[in-house]
């Protein structure tokens, strides 16, 4: 079962969309909160418009989230507010027949497969929420406490790592041992 189930039956959609709201209970967005690793989830909700074309259904729509996630240098919390728009397809599932099995193109990744008499669209909003997060969220003073950590900058690093920067690490031992 997952965390926030919205489903809608197939028979009740058709080539005229339908359009519907689907927000979070606090229940539902503590349990998806710690499916995701985060530290809570103040607000979710997705504007929906459902059009059924034969088994296929486009969905296409709005989240609106705001979220709570650890900043990764200091675990400090580090708040946040998800708006995007999304669009995908759900597709029956094949069969458990390996020759039903295909990958999927480039243009086919916004698939999300559906069994039974009904698309969940409600997870569909959770898993678009949890491919807008931040993978890398910081507090404001994360580059001190990574510095003080002893963490170098991308910048130090690329200055280090090239003939320049190993030249000038050299000049400066020499002139220190001279």
């Amino acid at each position: 079962m997952n965390e926030w189930s919205r489903p809608v039956r197939l028979d009740r959609l058709s080539a005229v969309p339908a359009e519907l709201r689907v927000e979070a209970e606090p229940v539902e967005r503590e349990a998806l909160a710690r499916r995701f690793g985060l530290l809570g989830i103040e607000r979710l909700r997705a504007d929906v418009r459902l059009v059924r074309h034969g088994e296929l259904v486009r969905a296409e729509g709005e989240l609106d989230a705001a979220v709570r996630q650890a900043c990764v240098a200091t675990d400090e919390p580090v708040e946040a507010e998800v708006s995007a728009p999304f669009s995908l397809v759900f597709h029956p599932e094949a069969a458990d027949d390996p020759a039903d099995e295909r990958e999927l193109s480039e243009g086919e990744l916004d698939v999300l497969f559906y069994a039974g008499d009904s698309v969940d669209v409600g997870e569909a909003a959770a898993e678009t929420l949890f491919l807008h997060l931040d993978p890398f969220p910081r507090a404001p003073d994360a580059d001190e406490a990574l510095r003080a950590a002893g963490v170098k900058t991308e910048e130090e690093v690329l200055v280090e790592s090239s003939p320049f920067g190993a030249l000038a690490g050299l000049k400066a031992k020499l002139a220190k041992d001279g």
